[in-house]
């Protein structure tokens, strides 16, 4: 048997349990839950895999979970979904759309939506362990399925292996995980070497001399401070970086001042990085620090100024070898569905898990837009404008073939590690 032999066979079950699926994701996407909350989604994940017949390891990092299903020698393969939601107002205007909310950690009542598509995350990798539980036949080895808190606020991977992980699982020899992206839904896109930025979030806060805004010369002004540090920090991709390399500076936040008559005595600003190796992220860095230090020295600023670095995300950088491996059987799989994806400036925390393993991995993006739509507004040049992206209230996967593509790439991606049973003919 082939490996798309041995994959088909198992995949055979997915007609039979696609409406069950499509309930599920719907029940999920209506009733989300912040990073660190997911103990509904937990719970409903734990009680599936039980029935599938897996060891179920809960309440790693929290909310956290892997289910083991050992089915004789052979490799260990992990296949990882997140499940949180962010806070967001959901505007999609489905039948099922979210109308939830929740405190978020720092105690403000928010919206909370499945905007990112982590529900379909779930869905997909629940799909695939229960089907592969069911085709046991057609494969050996053992399978880990990990569900993933709070990737969002990016600390779910790291809370995880605090709390052991590596101990109570058995040890991978591979790792895989996807994600929808606003792609048309049945592709799929693999990418060698980098695939997802670092991010890097930091706080700074300057400090100037409040006055009365009628005698600015009492004053040094925070505001006009923060201002020359926002249109300075562009430079450092536009001038101290070659075209070539890819980089993001942004300033998202900034906050001052409660009078337009009164000039404060500081500013908080908030500058995410993104880059995409350890010596661009070491430079960007040393140059955000020496500009706002530059800044704050040239408006004599009271103060040295408060640099507090904040949440950081780990570059995601595909195996070489491992990507091949899956580029093929999707290609097998998918036919002309299945392709190459460009670089992204998204990030991502999966890659600490295989890291802290020792072990490669590969991640990939799943298509989830209305292919009709999604023509329509390529033909129109209308692509950034008319297609939601992932954080929007507007996005959310179309339901298939999003959902089977899913389930498919997961069991295709496992089959390219797992042996083959003994039982089977070559």
């Amino acid at each position: 048997m082939t490996l798309k032999d041995r994959a088909d066979a198992v995949l055979a079950g997915l007609d039979g349990i696609r409406s069950e699926l499509e309930d599920f994701y719907k029940d999920l996407h209506a009733h989300p839950e912040l990073g660190h909350q997911e103990h509904r989604t937990a719970t409903r994940v734990a009680e599936r895999l039980r029935n599938y017949g897996y060891q179920v390891h809960e309440r790693i990092g929290g909310t956290g979970m892997v289910g083991v299903l050992a089915n004789g020698a052979g490799p260990t393969v992990l296949l990882r979904a997140d499940m949180d939601a962010l806070p967001v107002h959901e505007e999609t205007g489905l039948p099922y759309a979210s109308t939830a909310d929740s405190t978020d950690a720092s105690g403000r009542q928010v919206p909370v939506a499945h905007a990112c598509g982590h529900d379909m995350h779930v869905t997909c990798l629940l799909g695939a362990a229960r089907l592969m539980a069911a085709g046991a036949r057609s494969w050996q080895g053992t399978l880990l399925v990990l569900f993933q808190p709070a990737e969002e606020p990016g600390d779910g991977a790291d809370r995880m292996l605090t709390e052991g992980l590596t101990d109570r699982v058995p040890h991978p020899d591979v790792a895989f995980a996807q994600h929808v992206l606003p792609y048309p839904a049945g592709e799929v896109g693999t990418r060698a070497g980098s695939f997802l930025s670092a991010a890097d979030n930091i706080k700074i806060t300057v400090y100037g001399r409040g006055a009365h805004g009628s005698a600015p010369q009492a004053a040094i002004d925070p505001v006009v401070m923060a201002s020359m540090i926002v249109v300075r920090l562009q430079t450092i991709v536009s001038r101290e970086l070659a075209a070539t390399q890819p980089v993001v500076v942004t300033v998202g936040s900034v906050q001052t001042g409660t009078s337009g008559n009164v000039i404060p005595e500081s500013a908080e600003l908030l500058v995410n990085v993104r880059t995409y190796d350890e010596d661009t992220r070491r430079a960007v860095l040393a140059a955000v620090r020496r500009i706002v230090k530059a800044e704050c020295d040239a408006s004599g600023a009271t103060r040295e100024p408060r640099i507090e670095e904040g949440t950081r995300f780990p570059p995601t950088v595909n195996d070489e070898a491992v990507t091949r491996e899956v580029s093929t059987a999707f290609a097998t799989a998918f036919g002309e569905r299945a392709g190459t994806v460009e670089l992204q400036g998204a990030s991502e925390d999966f890659s600490r898990i295989p890291d802290a393993f020792g072990i490669p991995y590969t991640y990939w993006a799943l298509g989830c837009i209305d292919p009709d739509t999604y023509q329509a507004a390529r033909q129109r040049g209308t692509v950034a404008q008319d297609i939601p992206v992932n954080h929007s209230p507007r996005f959310a996967p179309v339901l298939q073939p999003t959902l089977d593509t899913g389930v498919q790439a997961l069991v295709a991606a496992a089959f390219t590690r797992l042996a083959m049973p003994n039982h089977a003919s070559p």
